[in-house]
């Protein structure tokens, strides 16, 4: 008799914390959190894709500036990177040809097609290689911006840029855009080569060396990007 009273006991128990299950209205599954994108940052740039590219790298230093020592190649890319981040904050997505000093084939050609295709495969509408500039005479100085003869649209990039970094650095001299036969302006998008300014020049050596200065070339080429955009859009 007292085994059986526990098998009801037991019984009874089951069926009412099934009865108070059954009462408990079941919670709604949590959706599926969404992948979140890389590049979230709203801005005048977002869903444009840009290609960087610090000129040179590896054996190929480029110019030296005369009175420091410092390779081209140097400078180049600590322009670059703070470009980088100033285009990442306005919403853009950012390729770079490289972000550490190396190169793609000790070939030079090679190399240079290598950073091209790097660009196409990633579907870059934009193309800024940034480049230092020399000459045997040391007073020339100030920014200049080159593109491909016959490319209308970096023509007006060009014109763009040019205006940008004189309202930006306010240079001595005062250099219009130029047509170039640059390999690495070969792409059917905008592109443009940009020297931004004289390693063989003293005065100018010493403010392409500071990061301030660099800093001021990065946000003219950021602001003219965006003039870009906005003057050629439909």
């Amino acid at each position: 008799m007292k085994k059986k009273w526990k098998e009801w006991a037991a019984f009874a128990a089951a069926c009412l914390l099934l009865a108070i299950g059954l009462a408990i209205p079941a919670r709604p599954a949590k959706p599926a959190q969404r992948a979140r994108p890389v590049h979230e940052a709203a801005g005048p740039l977002s869903g444009r894709i840009l290609f960087l590219d610090a000129g040179h790298g590896g054996i190929d230093g480029g110019a030296r500036a005369k009175d420091s020592g410092k390779w081209e190649k140097e400078i180049n890319l600590q322009v670059t990177e703070k470009l980088q981040k100033l285009l990442l904050a306005s919403g853009a997505q950012v390729i770079m040809s490289r972000e550490s000093d190396m190169e793609y084939s000790q070939n030079k050609r090679q190399d240079l097609t290598a950073r091209l295709e790097k660009a196409a495969s990633g579907k870059a509408e934009m193309l800024i290689s940034i480049h230092m500039n020399e000459y045997r005479d040391r007073s020339e100085s100030g920014p200049q911006v080159f593109y491909r003869k016959g490319q209308e649209k970096s023509r007006l990039l060009a014109g763009v840029m040019q205006e940008q970094l004189i309202q930006g650095l306010n240079p001595s001299k005062e250099r219009s855009a130029l047509s170039g036969d640059y390999f690495m302006l070969s792409l059917n998008i905008p592109s443009v080569l940009i020297e931004c300014g004289f390693l063989s020049n003293s005065a100018e050596e010493a403010m392409l060396l500071s990061p301030e200065y660099q800093y001021r070339i990065a946000k003219a080429i950021h602001d003219g990007i965006i003039e870009y955009f906005s003057l050629s859009s439909p």
